[in-house]
């Protein structure tokens, strides 16, 4: 699908919504999921989200990694890394350690771009200083 190294850090691809299909809810999942209809709701807990070219998202995102060639509505945090391919809009706040944003992509939002690891030391700091 991507290459193989790409393929081996999704795993295995358990779920599709296909071209035809319109999702209403939360879809959760431990393994990777494709959307190529119309998602009214979200992804939670999943280890990859694709949103494929005709792909449209109503809802927020959560995953390791998400690659965004569709629409999105919502937030995005992806703890791994986020890709906005060229032809992608994404109309919310995205959160993610490593970001890529394909030349021709819309992005309206706010971004965070952190590790978890960053994170406990930014708090620590804060700590300290009260």
């Amino acid at each position: 699908m991507f290459g193989k190294k790409k393929d081996a850090e999704f795993g295995v691809l358990e779920t599709i919504v296909g071209s035809e299909t319109v999702f209403q809810g939360t879809i959760r999942s431990k393994s990777s999921v494709r959307i190529d209809g119309k998602l009214e709701g979200g992804v939670a807990e999943a280890n990859g989200v694709i949103i494929g070219e005709k792909g449209q998202v109503q809802g927020d995102i959560n995953a390791k990694m998400v690659v965004v060639g569709g629409k999105v509505t919502g937030n995005i945090t992806a703890t791994h890394s986020l890709e906005i391919l060229s032809k992608a809009q994404v109309y919310g706040d995205i959160h993610s350690a490593l970001l890529c944003i394909g030349e021709g992509a819309v992005f309206e939002g706010n971004c965070v771009m952190s590790t978890e690891k960053n994170k406990v030391i930014e708090l620590d700091s804060e700590v300290r200083r009260r």
